[in-house]
């Protein structure tokens, strides 16, 4: 007995010896780069920046890139502190995307911007961005140069600026996740094409998923999305990961948003739904609270898509403890 608890004993402290040895190196490699790999169709990316895919592009960027990287400071996107994200995460800042060419994206070619928001490799450096900077693989290429026209136009929130934070100082779960779960995303191998209006099913799949990827926080964890394949992701739409308010402090989980009707949004009007996403109103009367903000850049169209597309969405019994005002 005593042979075999001595066997025992050396065999875990073996394990707690590789552990401890697996952590030090993680620390110390810290967020990987990888090799920057642009093909020649990319980097020779020129946009058309026209009044149309300007105003596409601001449109697209208000849901997504403004909302965190506006200051109001400088009332510029010159980045800011983002104390909504959990902090699990550690402190998070955002980055100044000016037309600066020194400190924000003026220096930066079309193909160089196309390759960094599809892969999330800054092509300059190699060195990847953690998973709370979304990338956007599923985007339409319409979409994107949309956003990069806007990214290269006379907005004045986007006017050089060279006001930037600290550098993010990656946590040891942000290096962890950053080596062993999140990796850089692929280009696509084909054009993708925005559908049309015509199947409703597949517009509201491509604006949820694709364009705004609602699906990351309206599923279990943000430490698992699949931004490949959304319908991967565990708890898809089921709700239940915890955000935080605007000032960081009381958590916020978010709704189930499948169509089970105790516990998701299956009792829900269309119109309801309509009201909800575009102007944050609740079923029962009031204002969802934030991180849910209003979308009311989205059409009337886009938003019953999102709807029909969530009835195809296999459904979830999750009943998830909403913040209620006051708590």
């Amino acid at each position: 007995m005593k042979k075999l608890l001595k066997v025992l004993g050396f065999l875990l402290g073996g394990i707690v010896l590789l552990v401890a040895l697996f952590a030090g190196y993680i620390q110390v490699k810290g967020v990987p780069k990888y090799p920057v790999e642009i093909p020649d169709q990319v980097k020779n990316l020129k946009v058309t920046v026209d009044s149309v895919h300007i105003a596409e592009g601001k449109r697209i960027a208000s849901m997504l890139c403004r909302e965190c990287h506006y200051s109001p400071e400088t009332q510029k996107l010159t980045g800011s502190h983002r104390t909504d994200i959990p902090k699990e995460f550690g402190e998070i800042y955002s980055l100044n995307i000016t037309q600066d060419k020194s400190i924000g994206v003026g220096g930066w070619t079309d193909g160089e911007l196309y390759y960094f928001l599809r892969t999330g490799i800054r092509p300059q450096t190699g060195q990847y961005v953690p998973p709370f900077m979304p990338k956007f693989p599923l985007l339409s290429d319409d979409d994107l140069h949309s956003v990069i026209a806007w990214l290269r136009s006379p907005d004045p929130e986007l006017a050089p600026d060279t006001r930037e934070y600290p550098p993010n100082q990656a946590n040891f779960l942000i290096k962890l996740l950053s080596n062993i779960a999140f990796h850089p995303l692929p280009l696509p191998e084909k054009p993708i094409v925005k559908p049309d209006t015509t199947d409703k099913v597949a517009l509201g799949r491509y604006v949820a998923n694709g364009m705004l990827g609602c699906f990351a926080c309206h599923s279990a964890d943000l430490k698992t999305l699949n931004d490949l394949e959304p319908e991967k992701t565990p708890g898809f739409y089921g709700g239940g990961t915890v955000m935080l308010d605007i000032d960081g402090v009381t958590p916020v989980p978010t709704a189930n948003i499948t169509m089970d009707e105790e516990t998701g949004i299956g009792k829900m009007t269309e119109q309801e739904f309509v009201d909800a996403v575009r102007f944050a109103k609740k079923r029962g009367g009031g204002t969802l609270h934030y991180p849910m903000m209003p979308h009311t850049a989205l059409s009337e169209t886009e938003v019953k898509a999102i709807h029909a597309y969530l009835k195809t969405v296999p459904v979830i019994k999750n009943k998830v403890a909403r913040f209620q005002e006051g708590n």
